[in-house]
């Protein structure tokens, strides 16, 4: 059943939630005479999917899954880097939301403060305990003509992954209590609120992009803020060019350099250790072996 969420939604337009949908990538494209800014939320997501088709699994009711629908006259209307925007919107939200709603004598959220980096081009990491990063949030970005449809996943309260996972994703309760001596019971009081307040997020996730893509002073320098969240900015990284299907039939050799930053459409820029600087904007990125 199609219900309405009271989240102050800047957009101008209705927040929805379902509790169960294929996902919210589907639920949005049926919305074909809702106005732009339109959000639909879901507790679960039976069939939710990322980048490049890869399915994404998120636990019932723990965690914070929705898609808005963004209406332009045209495709050339759609504004540069919009994946990557999108990213260092949801990076500052949640960074303003543990702060404001985390810092207590129990719960440092701010200990993440400055930490949340977004990685190119539709993810944004976390913290372990030993500083490298970890998915936390995943964003995808599909467009229909001038209907852009957004899909984010945040890992908010979810306690644990699968094996498959476990290395590679955290969410936030897990990243709050990292390194902290906290017991089942102080561990379980964090997770009830993240999950009583993750709509909260969601609010203040709506109010950062739509300053992003609204506010003067945000669409001017979104490239100098981007950049210095960036994860491995100034580190080598390996970078496999083109899409999964090229990069998996060997049709493509994979390049290592400096990740220098973040080009005009948002194409990633990696200079060779010849010195040559490259632009690209599909591939996979990822640390550097040593």
């Amino acid at each position: 059943m199609l219900g309405t969420l009271p989240v102050n939604n800047p957009f101008g337009a209705p927040v929805y939630f379902k509790e169960t949908v294929t996902s919210t990538m589907d639920e949005a494209r049926l919305f074909l005479d809702k106005a732009s800014g339109t959000v639909i939320a879901a507790d679960e997501q039976t069939d939710g999917r990322g980048r490049s088709g890869r399915y994404w699994k998120m636990n019932r009711g723990e965690n914070l899954s929705f898609t808005i629908v963004l209406r332009y006259p045209c495709i050339e209307k759609i504004p540069p880097a919009l994946t990557l925007r999108t990213g260092l919107a949801v990076a500052c939200a949640i960074e303003s939301f543990l702060i404001e709603e985390f810092t207590t004598e129990d719960f440092a959220g701010s200990q993440l403060a400055g930490k949340i980096l977004v990685k190119w081009p539709n993810d944004v990491m976390l913290p372990d305990k030993d500083g490298r990063g970890r998915k936390a949030v995943g964003i995808l970005t599909e467009a229909d003509g001038g209907n852009v449809y957004i899909g984010i996943g945040v890992n908010a309260a979810q306690r644990d992954f699968p094996p498959e996972l476990s290395e590679k994703a955290c969410s936030i309760l897990q990243m709050v209590i990292k390194d902290s001596h906290y017991d089942d019971i102080m561990t379980g009081q964090l997770q009830e609120q993240l999950v009583k307040k993750r709509f909260t997020l969601l609010e203040k996730i709506l109010s950062r992009l739509f300053d992003e893509l609204h506010n003067a002073s945000c669409k001017s320098n979104w490239r100098k803020r981007l950049e210095e969240k960036l994860y491995m900015k100034d580190c080598r990284v390996r970078f496999v060019p083109g899409l999964p299907e090229e990069q998996s039939g060997g049709q493509v050799s994979a390049v290592e350099g400096t990740l220098l930053g973040i080009g005009e459409s948002g194409e990633i820029r990696i200079m060779c250790d010849s010195g040559e600087v490259l632009s690209f904007i599909t591939g996979e990125l990822s640390k550097a072996p040593i």
